[in-house]
């Protein structure tokens, strides 16, 4: 396999493991079947350490991927570029699934027995709700990721201004890194995003040796070290400090990415390329799948586990046949909704 072709198949891995951990974080059951039971405090705890703490690390892994390969090689000229890639590949998905997320909750919520499980009363049907929902993901809470890194996409020029010389680059990195021990807010923009990206763009722009380079038992340990720096966070009455948790998150991402060796990964299956789809879909069938469940297995304490456990695949194999289904039948509209991925 070529180096590039290794470099790519490695981001497919890196995305398919972040892509079950951002499932956990967003499959918590144990109250909706054991209500306020010592056993539903039980199975919140094993599942908050996989989706809150260990999960965790997913979006920002996600984060310093987008910085990296929007950076990777910049330079001024390709900025026009970039850009169009990313409005086909960003911006166009992130408007249509707010729109269809928007029209499904209006026919959900006047379906008598859909309206129940998903709660939310009667969602209005008009031009002001349907715009808020399409440019600000109020229908669609995970697109917050997205919104942030459109944000982060557009100030590309300011932050190649100053990420292009390593010395105003790292202290940009250290500007961001302080900022979120300080609590500093930027209206619409998470400073803790702002800095996974600008790392990862710092690479992108100063590191693809580091980033890129042949694995090694030196770099391994390297990686290892930042893994148990991570855990030994973790541990240390995870989450603490903001500080403390912005460190786990960029040390994890990073230091897994050290350890493993590209040349050793097997070539990514079919199944991996729906990561992307996956991520649009999967929030609304596992809250709609753990509430039918518990609707008709309240009580049932085992079920809740196994079925927090078994998300990722089911959530896998539905965005497999859908989105396969979708690319043969419609390949236009699957090339709209899924970024031309």
């Amino acid at each position: 396999m070529e180096k590039e072709a290794r470099f790519r198949n490695k981001i497919t891995w890196f995305s398919t493991v972040f892509s079950v951990m951002v499932v956990w974080v967003h499959s918590a059951n144990g109250e909706l079947f054991l209500g306020q039971s010592e056993a539903a405090r039980k199975v919140a705890a094993f599942e908050r350490f996989l989706g809150f703490t260990i999960g965790q690390m997913a979006v920002p892994g996600f984060f310093m991927m987008s910085g990296y390969l929007f950076y990777r090689g910049f330079r001024w000229e390709k900025l026009g570029e970039k850009w169009n890639s990313r409005i086909r590949s960003v911006l166009v998905p992130f408007l249509m699934w707010n729109g269809i997320y928007y029209l499904g909750y209006v026919i959900g919520s006047r379906l008598p027995v859909v309206t129940d499980i998903m709660a939310k009363g009667k969602v209005p049907f008009d031009w002001y709700t349907a715009v808020e929902a399409v440019l600000h993901y109020s229908y669609h809470y995970v697109f917050w990721y997205l919104y942030q890194l459109i944000q982060l996409i557009l100030l590309a020029p300011v932050l190649y201004g100053i990420l292009r010389q390593p010395a105003t680059g790292a202290a940009w990195l250290a500007v961001c890194f302080w900022g979120t021990l300080r609590g500093v807010t930027i209206p619409h923009l998470n400073l803790d995003a702002l800095f996974y990206y600008s790392l990862a763009a710092f690479g992108g722009l100063h590191g693809r040796a580091l980033v890129e380079g042949d694995w090694t038992v030196r770099r391994c340990r390297t990686g290892a070290a930042l893994v148990a720096a991570a855990a030994a966070i973790l541990m240390a009455r995870w989450p603490g400090g903001i500080g403390e948790g912005v460190l786990m998150r960029t040390m994890g991402p990073l230091g897994l990415w050290l350890m493993t060796d590209e040349s050793r990964l097997p070539v990514s299956r079919e199944w991996m390329r729906y990561n992307f789809y996956l991520y649009t879909i999967h929030f609304a069938l596992v809250r709609l799948l753990n509430k039918t469940a518990a609707r008709f297995f309240s009580g049932f304490w085992p079920l809740p586990v196994i079925l927090y456990l078994l998300m990722p695949m089911f959530m896998i194999a539905v965005s497999t046949v859908s989105g396969s289904w979708l690319k043969r039948h419609v390949p236009k509209t699957w090339f709209l909704l899924n970024g031309g991925r």
